[in-house]
């Protein structure tokens, strides 16, 4: 990619107003002042073909620590391939869905999504091992740990006519798959992308999708990020990931920090011209800014609740210079998290992103009883909370259980996740209908800002009666 081409990409996306970070130059081992900028043929010829294209992040080089290196446009649909014909056999197998992991409904739970691409009929099985291995990978990190039984894990299975996918071994190599997996996408090879189309196609099958995972049927290193919320489906985003390489689940999970937590890259590179200082405006992302430390804590802005905390990435939370793709005048919170660098852990900031967006999805009070009926004194109102990870003593201290009758609480029942309405006849004596209500809160410590703590409790209620 040239430099040329580089420079348009960012002029672009921060043109395209606050909150998009700009897109990123290729590392210095892959372009030179020569190259042809092939993303922007790519993206030439889909507009006159009228295709649809969208930007992919290609995931950092296998050996070095970089989690990123730069955009791509690429076509939505992928390589034109046609459908893959299925025996009677295949076709049954096709699409079928397995909740993995079962922590409550859809309508109270983040939805993963685990679609496999070159597995044939005969190693579906190896795909659903290869699933759970994954998600065991990425629950292994913070704030997934502590948060993991607010999602549910589905597979849905689809069916590849051979196994393996294009471009592994090398880029000759082509397969006929359900989803249409190819590396070399945009002519690098460790890009893998799919047809989000026939994608679209699997996820429907699932009962709902807030995050979908495609794996790959390779040990090859590889990954892309389609960070972009679906339209129509709904999902905030979709990680490619090779099944069988274990820095490609890192990949995927540095994916799931821009889908799920919003957050930039904060990695850079150096050496290009244009790139040495950033002049434009304080970004909205929350993990870069113009501001030194000094001028965040003074102005109260972006991570000044964390400063000077230890971070679990390694040393105190600051303004470290280099970020958003910027080697100067932009500013990430520390040296190294997971949004710069694979294997390492997200930062303080970043972990309170993540449970930001873990709860526009999932919830900490379910109902058990149901709420549409009027309770009487032989019923019990009843509400599911999750046990929280690393949180001690189910419910105490981080997940806090609060009742109340018309609004006032009634503290001799806190903690309790069932309540029989005839306890509450004192109150009750007037034989009139009330509303019987149960907030659950989340305290956890890793989250400093009142916004976000406002998200971060649900309640139920009942009409009750005597």
């Amino acid at each position: 990619m040239t430099t040329a081409g580089v420079a348009a990409a960012v002029t672009a996306a921060l043109a395209a107003g606050p909150g998009i970070a700009a897109a990123d130059p290729a590392p210095p081992s892959e372009a030179s002042q020569t190259d042809v900028n092939q993303t922007d043929v790519n993206q030439a010829a889909a507009n006159q073909a009228g295709a649809k294209t969208v930007e992919v992040e290609i995931p950092g080089p296998e050996h070095g620590g970089a989690a990123g290196s730069g955009h791509a446009h690429v076509l939505a649909d992928g390589r034109d391939r046609p459908a893959p014909r299925l025996s009677a056999r295949e076709a049954a197998a096709d699409g079928e869905v397995t909740k993995v992991i079962d922590n409550g409904s859809t309508a109270d739970r983040l939805d993963v999504v685990v679609i496999g691409d070159g597995y044939t009929a005969a190693e579906l099985a190896q795909f659903h091992t290869d699933a759970k291995e994954k998600w065991a990978e990425l629950a292994a990190v913070e704030p997934y740990t502590t948060y993991q039984s607010l999602f549910n894990v589905w597979t849905v299975d689809a069916v590849s006519n051979q196994s393996g996918v294009s471009g592994d071994p090398d880029r000759a190599t082509v397969r006929d798959t359900a989803l249409g997996s190819y590396f070399w996408c945009d002519d690098i090879e460790r890009l893998l992308c799919v047809d989000q189309t026939k994608v679209d196609s699997y996820v429907t099958r699932a009962p709902e999708a807030d995050l979908v995972i495609v794996l790959a049927n390779s040990s090859k290193y590889g990954g892309a990020g389609y960070n972009e919320p679906s339209e129509t489906l709904g999902y905030e985003g979709i990680a490619t990931a090779s099944a069988g390489n274990e820095r490609s689940g890192q990949v995927a999970i540095h994916e799931t920090g821009h889908s799920l937590g919003k957050l930039a890259d904060e990695y850079f590179y150096p050496g290009y011209p244009g790139y040495e200082q950033y002049t434009g405006p304080e970004p909205a992302d929350i993990n870069v800014s113009t501001l030194t430390a000094d001028r965040m804590a003074a102005q109260h802005a972006k991570w000044h609740r964390w400063l000077g905390e230890e971070s679990p990435d390694g040393g105190p939370v600051g303004a470290y210079e280099g970020g958003g793709y910027f080697v100067k005048g932009l500013y990430r919170p520390t040296d190294n998290s997971l949004m710069r660098v694979l294997g390492k852990p997200f930062n303080l900031p970043g972990v309170e992103a993540m449970i930001a967006g873990f709860y526009r999805h999932a919830t900490v009070a379910t109902a058990v009883t149901p709420t549409d009926r009027t309770l009487r004194a032989g019923h019990t109102a009843k509400v599911a909370v999750p046990r929280l990870a690393g949180a001690g003593v189910p419910y105490a201290k981080q997940l806090t259980v609060r009742w109340s009758v018309d609004g006032k609480e009634i503290k001799r029942l806190a903690g309790r996740t069932e309540v029989h309405v005839s306890e509450l006849a004192l109150r009750l004596l007037d034989l009139k209908k009330h509303r019987l209500s149960v907030t659950v809160t989340d305290r956890t410590s890793s989250v400093r800002d009142p916004e976000i703590a406002k998200t971060l409790r649900s309640t139920v209620s009942w009409t009750v009666r005597l």
